[in-house]
């Protein structure tokens, strides 16, 4: 996905909920906050991809296609 697809799933509540959940898991496991913007990069990194297959089929494939050319 690039820069502009990305800016677009972070205007999804349930995307940024989703992030505060990995911030707080990952906190966890090290001890200290990873911050915000970490724990932002990596969900989008890791978890972007299964998460709009998942919420967001249509677009998921639209995207896919896209991608695919």
């Amino acid at each position: 996905m690039n820069i502009l697809e990305l800016r677009e799933l972070l205007k999804d509540k349930r995307v940024i909920e989703e992030i505060n959940k990995h911030l707080w898991i990952e906190s966890q496991k090290v001890g200290y906050s990873i911050g915000f913007d970490r724990a932002t990069e990596e969900w989008l990194r890791l978890y972007s991809a299964g998460w709009l297959k998942y919420h967001e089929p249509e677009k998921y494939q639209k995207l896919k296609m896209k991608n695919n050319r």
